[in-house]
């Protein structure tokens, strides 16, 4: 391993740094070596990379001296953090910042930080068009990302600004699948109206990312968007339908309507929702699937994904909105 080039990996044992840990372990000729970063070494996710190959190495994300200890010798990082954990936006920009001393003072050629849009930059806290939370954000998983951004920029880190897109994953793990609705059909629930939403498989994150550390002159200091398909709630309905062999309807509901839904952070994603909405031509446009593509090869379109994956999907009997979730 000492020839190849190492990426320490944030979230290793998660969805977006799973995928690009297997990426790496996939691709022998590459010249890359994985090093799996995670509090818990003797986990089974973190016991399996070793036995495939990778690296693992206990870290904090929460300390900067231990993600240094972690970043020694690397030669390139990817940055992720947790908000779904713990709903706290200081607490991820805690992360982030830590995350980037650390990569600072370790000389990292190259990080990735997986982030996502301040979108105060276009809904600014005086606009009520969608309500404040906290007295300081419009979108609490989504605004705190974004303005961790300087973080990495202010300490000089050679940084690629990876923005994602919603998690197909989400429709197996975290409430947002079909539902049975008040009238007995199955639905998916979205306040998006006929606009497009922006969708990827979370495995083909750590894809992308793995083709983005390799073409690592081509992106430094660049910010980069990625989707795998970007389908209106009619369509995706349509896809379940005919992958799922039963019908399932799209309902189309306000922002207001899925801000109430109660569940933990529900009030964040209906106000991401309806950012992307009202933003469908900016939000939408820069995350192109074409490009992605140049980035892996093996991209899922939205019916590959849940061909592999409809044995997974839960059908709920019960009338419900979604019960938790993991977000974009």
């Amino acid at each position: 391993m000492s020839d190849r080039k190492v990426i320490s990996v944030v979230g290793a044992t998660g969805a977006q740094g799973g995928g690009l840990v297997r990426a790496i372990l996939n691709d022998t000729k590459g010249g890359f070596a994985a090093r799996v970063l995670t509090r818990d070494v003797n986990g089974p996710r973190a016991k399996d990379f070793a036995r495939l190959g990778a690296e693992v190495v206990g870290a904090d994300v929460d300390n900067s001296e231990s993600l240094k200890k972690a970043f020694e010798g690397a030669y390139a990082a990817f940055c992720v953090t947790f908000f779904w954990a713990h709903l706290s936006p200081e607490k991820e920009m805690a992360e982030a910042k830590a995350m980037a001393v650390a990569a600072q003072d370790t000389a990292l050629r190259h990080v990735i930080w997986s982030t996502l849009e301040d979108t105060r930059q276009w809904v600014p806290l005086t606009d009520n068009r969608m309500p404040t939370l906290q007295g300081k954000y419009k979108v609490l998983h989504s605004d705190g990302k974004g303005e961790s951004n300087h973080f990495f920029t202010d300490a000089g880190v050679p940084t690629t600004f990876l923005l994602t897109s919603l998690y197909w994953d989400n429709f197996i793990y975290f409430g947002m699948g079909p539902k049975k609705g008040g009238d007995g059909n199955l639905v998916i629930t979205f306040p998006i109206g006929d606009k497009k939403l922006p969708g990827i498989a979370a495995e083909d994150i750590g894809k992308c990312a793995y083709g983005i550390f390799k073409k690592y002159d081509e992106f430094v200091g660049k910010t980069v968007a990625i989707s795998g398909e970007n389908l209106t709630g009619a369509e995706i309905a349509a896809v379940f339908t005919k992958v799922l062999g039963r019908e399932i309807r799209y309902n189309s509901v306000s922002p207001a309507a899925y801000r109430g839904f109660g569940f933990p952070g529900a009030d964040s994603l209906g106000n991401h929702f309806q950012f992307l909405r009202d933003f469908e031509d900016y939000f939408s446009g820069v995350r192109d699937p074409n490009f992605a593509r140049t980035l892996n090869p093996s991209l899922q379109s939205f019916k590959m994904w849940l061909t592999q994956n409809k044995n997974a999907i839960p059908l709920e009997a019960a009338a419900a909105t979604p019960n938790d979730a993991n977000g974009f």
